[in-house]
């Protein structure tokens, strides 16, 4: 039962990162990709429908680990409680400009919202990639459980380690740019006319870019925590993990050069998918990894609800997740084809 339920979060967080990230790739590219009023309000009007939706798969992954693991999101909660309070309020930001761009039609109105829609998605997308490079990289947890973090120390990665040194910010990096090829083949997909070009192109670009990087991440990490390529060799899971996302990345490359913007959408979703359950695989079982002594890591076993517990949680996911994958297909399915801007009031 604590397999399924690590699985079960693993899943929730993906299908977050994949989603969302579209809405934020969105919010990273626009000043970009949408030079005038109309052009904006086409990307505002590609993801309108999914974004607060989106957002809501966050929410959910917080409820799986509280009914699951509730000593894992007591302990990060409280050891990120700064970094959770700049993500929270980046989702605010996003939010208040997708909303309140609109009200008023003074340019110098609009404009302001869309740059602070660009920077709390910028920065949002950086923090997830950290949160990831933190977990990847270790936490300074004590015997207690307990941790917490300094915004950064010597840049080093050893310890004492901060929220930021060079590798949570290398993986911040990477995110960001994995998030914002994934927006620009979205809105390629969803849109037409100069948006939709100045997205493939960027896409093009960006994914260059990307699949050099991706081995030199993959070393860094390798670096830093050597015990992950062990773990990597000898888990198959991992290796479907890896398999997806090379797929996906070959997808990108293939939906670029027949110009086929749905395909390239499919792959970089299946390469950020891959690239999520790869390291999930080579994590498991543990979940908050502790440095320098691996001895304090808090697992999915010693921090697991009583099975009670997790088969009673689990007969009310096996209820909600199928409603919730029908809600999004249904959503998908009503705003399919590309998205129209009339000169109502809105987007």
């Amino acid at each position: 039962m604590t397999e399924l339920w690590f699985a079960i979060v693993s899943v929730m967080l993906t299908l977050y990162v994949v989603l969302d990230g579209y809405d934020l790739g969105a919010g990273i590219l626009h000043l970009i990709v949408a030079r005038t009023d109309v052009e904006r309000r086409q990307v505002l009007a590609a993801i309108g429908p999914y974004w607060d939706g989106n957002e809501v798969w966050l929410l959910a992954t917080g409820g799986a680990l509280f009914v699951a693991f509730p000593k894992v999101l007591a302990a990060g909660l409280s050891g990120f409680y700064f970094a959770i309070f700049l993500l929270l309020w980046c989702l605010i930001l996003r939010g208040a400009a997708i909303e309140f761009r609109s009200h008023l039609g003074d340019p110098l109105w609009r404009r302001f919202w869309d740059v602070v829609w660009s920077g709390a998605s910028v920065l949002l997308a950086v923090f997830l990639g950290a949160a990831l490079g933190n977990l990847i990289r270790g936490l300074p947890l004590r015997p207690d459980g307990w941790f917490d973090l300094a915004l950064f120390t010597d840049w080093s990665a050893r310890p004492p380690v901060g929220i930021l040194d060079w590798y949570t910010v290398l993986v911040g990096a990477f995110a960001l740019g994995e998030l914002a090829l994934h927006g620009a083949h979205y809105l390629a997909w969803r849109t037409e006319g100069p948006v939709q070009q100045r997205s493939r192109r960027l896409a093009g670009k960006l994914a260059m870019v990307l699949w050099f990087a991706w081995p030199l991440v993959t070393a860094a990490t390798v670096l830093v925590f050597p015990q992950l390529a062990r773990a990597f060799a000898a888990r198959p899971a991992a290796w479907l993990g890896f398999a997806l996302a090379l797929t996906g990345a070959l997808m990108v490359g293939r939906g670029h050069k027949r110009a086929n913007d749905g395909l390239a959408f499919l792959g970089s979703s299946a390469w950020i998918a891959g690239l999520l359950v790869a390291t999930a695989a080579c994590l498991f079982p543990v979940m908050l990894r502790a440095v320098p002594d691996a001895a304090l890591s808090i697992t999915a076993y010693s921090a697991s609800n009583d099975t009670h517990g997790l088969r009673t949680a689990l007969t009310w996911w096996a209820i909600g997740f199928p409603l919730a994958i029908a809600y999004l297909v249904a959503l998908f399915r009503i705003h399919r084809g590309k998205v129209v801007v009339d000169d109502g009031p809105g987007y």
